[in-house]
């Protein structure tokens, strides 16, 4: 079955950010003057999502309104000639149908996922976590068609200096990555020491999962303040029925910190037409 559903774990209070987030989630900050929650439905769209299912709280409603439509903004944009900023606006939320589900206890991202069981339903879904921005759609497409081809859970994957592996989770491949960047998972070992770790794969914030992990998560003992982890119940996949990873080398971004964010706004608005040849030399003299 296509993957048709993705979900956005974006509950979460932000407090890396704060004050700022006090008032804007930090799903919204902008990456120039797009929010990185627009980017992940964008990156999303792309790998052929056509529902998206964002985990929110009732304490950020700024998140919903997002979505709500803006005629007055959209007509005094038109008559003031800016067709294509007015356009931007009318098309936010129109090529992909959206629903909330609801977090208001931060349990682990495990139970976050499990809170949007009944608006993902019976079928594959994507689960995309919104403090990692990808260049491009290839790598969630290339997830999806594997889960659809393998009947299995999909992770993705990159590869890290081995004594990095400490601060992530890590899979314990059944082999080797072939020539398209996929390897059976046997398992995975979260924030294994160095000298422990299975290799130096590391999960990061994309996955594609078959339904059945809902009941997996129902059946996760909560860890370490009450949380729920999604890596306890892949691990319960994994040893029962296929399951995969996919190392694909596309530019990604976290920007879950200050710095990662402000890297991220850097280096996209270096390859923006429209402000790169002006930024960048500035930024050379900046630094000399």
């Amino acid at each position: 079955m296509r993957v048709h559903t993705a979900v956005v774990p974006a509950a979460g209070m932000g407090t890396r950010f704060l004050p700022a987030t006090k008032a804007v989630p930090k799903e919204l900050l902008p990456i120039i003057d797009t929010p990185a929650l627009q980017l992940i439905i964008d990156e999303a769209v792309g790998a052929g999502v056509d529902h998206m299912v964002i985990v929110t709280s009732r304490s950020k409603p700024a998140i919903e309104a997002y979505f709500e439509p803006a005629p007055g903004v959209v007509a005094k944009l038109r008559s003031s000639g800016r067709e294509q900023l007015a356009d931007r606006l009318e098309a936010i939320g129109r090529d992909v149908r959206v629903s909330f589900a609801y977090q208001d206890e931060a349990l682990g991202l495990g139970h976050a996922v499990g809170c949007a069981r009944d608006a993902v339903g019976d079928e594959p879904f994507a689960v995309l976590l919104p403090d990692e921005l990808m260049g491009s759609s290839e790598l969630l497409d290339q997830m999806a068609r594997l889960c659809e081809s393998s009947g299995g859970s999909v992770v993705g994957l990159k590869e890290v200096p081995h004594e990095d592996v400490g601060a992530y989770g890590v899979i314990d491949p059944t082999g080797p990555v072939d020539a398209a960047g996929v390897v059976g998972v046997r398992t995975m070992v979260e924030k294994p020491a160095p000298d422990d770790a299975p290799s130096d794969l590391i999960i990061i914030g994309r996955y594609v999962l078959t339904p059945d992990v809902f009941d997996e998560i129902d059946r996760v003992e909560p860890g370490a303040g009450g949380e729920i982890q999604l890596t306890d119940a892949l691990k319960a996949q994994a040893a029962r029925s296929p399951f995969h990873g996919v190392v694909r080398d596309v530019l990604r971004h976290d920007t879950g910190t200050p710095l990662g964010w402000l890297t991220a706004v850097v280096e996209r608005a270096l390859e923006d037409p429209s402000l790169g040849p002006a930024l960048r030399p500035w930024l050379r003299d900046l630094v000399r």
